[in-house]
């Protein structure tokens, strides 16, 4: 009995000096990475010295695996399947950094670098995540409802309203893996003033507001505009009226221009002592017409 209990002493010292020797010549860390779309990613792997190899493992989520290794042997790089985006800084005596320009959704997936000196093998990996910033837009709908959407973004945004409210939100995903979010403003108070809307993203925390009038404030504002130029029109016409009918009074009570009238009557004068003296001509020549005919007179 002592002996079988001797053993399984001896087994179980066995398995812990093996685990604690793997644990020592392989340690492996993870870490969670985020990248904005467009903008530049940097990863790096233990920082050991007297590295006599150094492997990057990528396996993103779309495309095929692509594999970056250096050995300091033969101070020689390799790179396989790779993007011309993705480039190592392999140098002795320093972090192996792996960096990615201009991150793109194709990107996104597991990194792993592993680093082999004299003390072992060290592994660091990353899950890297692409993230979209969405494209913000506040505006009031056919109801006068204001409303604010984050189109395209990922992860999906948050929104909220001030003052807070029981707004619809709706959200649509999309194939690229984006997410819009739609959420309408639902007060239906006529007396309704300015509300903002406030997003929450992981690339932006932004704010924007806007004032959405109800039908019926629009309803008023429209029919005083139109009393308003019913004004104007009207005492338009009035002093049109006035000033053209003053003018026909002034022409009615004109006095008569008296020296015209005493023109013509001396015009009349001169003209008559003529008018009788031909009358009296033409009256003797009529007579001497008739005499001479009734005679046969040459």
């Amino acid at each position: 009995m002592k002996k079988g209990a001797d053993m399984k002493i001896a087994g179980k010292a066995a398995c812990i000096f093996v685990l604690l020797t793997i644990t020592k010549l392989t340690r492996i860390t993870g870490n969670r990475m985020a990248a904005q779309v467009g903008h530049n990613a940097v990863m790096t792997c233990p920082t050991k010295t007297d590295a006599t190899m150094v492997t990057w493992k990528i396996s993103p989520k779309m495309g095929g695996p692509c594999n970056l290794g250096y050995r300091a042997d033969q101070n020689k790089t390799d790179k396989t399947n790779c993007s011309d985006r993705v480039n190592c800084k392999f140098q002795p005596e320093q972090s192996y950094a792996l960096e990615i320009r201009q991150v793109g959704m194709a990107d996104e997936g597991n990194y792993s670098c592993e680093v082999v000196n004299q003390e072992g093998n060290f592994h660091q990996t990353y899950q890297l995540t692409v993230l979209v910033p969405p494209r913000l837009s506040l505006y009031c709908d056919n109801h006068r409802n204001a409303v604010c959407e984050a189109a395209a973004g990922r992860p999906a945004a948050e929104i909220s309203w001030v003052p807070e409210n029981n707004s619809m939100t709706r959200t649509d995903s999309h194939d690229n893996g984006t997410v819009t979010v739609l959420s309408r403003f639902t007060a239906h108070s006529t007396n309704r003033k300015t509300v903002t809307c406030i997003v929450y993203h992981a690339t932006l925390n932004e704010t924007k507001s806007i004032a959405c009038s109800s039908p019926q404030s629009n309803l008023i504002l429209y029919i005083s505009i139109a009393l308003g130029f019913l004004i104007i029109i009207t005492f338009m016409a009035v002093i049109y009226y006035f000033k053209l009918h003053g003018c026909r009074l002034c022409h009615k009570t004109e006095p008569p221009d008296t020296s015209l009238t005493h023109s013509l009557q001396d015009d009349t004068t001169e003209v008559e002592p003529y008018t009788t003296y031909v009358q009296k001509e033409n009256t003797i020549y009529n007579s001497v017409s008739d005499l001479t005919v009734g005679q046969n007179l040459p």
